[in-house]
């Protein structure tokens, strides 16, 4: 990592050192593209409470790191969040709850679990073949979805006693944060993807929390782009939060 950048306009407000990394890398959403992203300061301990201040900021984690893209020469990835009482189904997302309804879903603590471990497995070989992240281990399994200070839960989809999908979803002060999913590749023309998002807003809306985070949207990525296909979305763009319109 590089020193704590001269101006992060957008971190005024956080009294925190924020350090950089020391060297651009292949950007894995735009292969034209080089990224670097902002990390919060190493030497002091992240905790949840604060990973909800830095969310509303525009920042993840990836395992026990926090981070935000910073790149000094693209602006593309831009944090996304649904504002999850003005959320309206649209009619094929009325589809998919109709042709899921079938499926039922189970929250567990974020720990390991050999079936989730198993699904995982078939998920990155088939959709991510020779792209780096097939044929996982253990270690990089929990190493990416776990961390010690998150306030996490897998939730379970099944059909029957089959484990068809699971949804990390992290609970922070304000909100929901949808981490990351994975599903059976046999079950691909269910849109479990846009079903467990459905099912994490609809969760948001019984726990009277306002907000659903999507991670990034980047127009030009399509693995990306069906976030702005749900209603009630915003980006966080000039500094602010505000409609989402691609």
């Amino acid at each position: 990592m590089a020193a704590q950048p001269e101006h992060v306009p957008y971190l005024m407000s956080l009294s925190l050192k924020f350090f950089q990394d020391a060297h651009s890398h292949n950007c894995p959403y735009l292969p034209e593209q080089q990224s670097q992203n902002l990390y919060p300061d190493p030497a002091l301990p992240m905790s949840n409470p604060l990973y909800s201040e830095l969310i509303q900021f525009g920042f993840r984690r990836s395992g026990n790191r926090s981070y935000r893209p910073h790149c000094p020469r693209c602006d593309a990835c831009v944090p996304a969040r649904i504002n999850v009482s003005a959320f309206k189904l649209s009619r094929s997302q009325r589809r998919c709850i109709k042709r899921n309804a079938l499926i039922t879903t189970h929250e567990h603590p974020a720990k390991f679990n050999p079936e989730h471990f198993a699904l995982y497995t078939r998920y990155l070989n088939y959709r991510h073949k020779d792209a780096g992240m097939d044929n996982p281990s253990e270690e990089s399994y929990q190493h990416f979805l776990m961390s010690y200070w998150s306030e996490s839960q897998f939730i379970e989809f099944r059909d029957g006693d089959h484990l068809v999908a699971v949804a990390v979803t992290d609970y922070v002060d304000h909100a929901l944060s949808a981490f990351y999913t994975f599903f059976d590749p046999d079950y691909q023309s269910s849109s479990l993807g846009t079903y467990a998002i459905l099912e994490q807003i609809s969760l948001a809306q019984s726990l009277d929390l306002p907000y659903l985070y999507l991670g990034y949207w980047i127009a030009d990525c399509q693995k990306m782009r069906y976030k702005s296909s749900f209603s009630a979305v915003e980006g966080y763009i000039d500094l602010q939060w505000q409609p989402l319109n691609p």
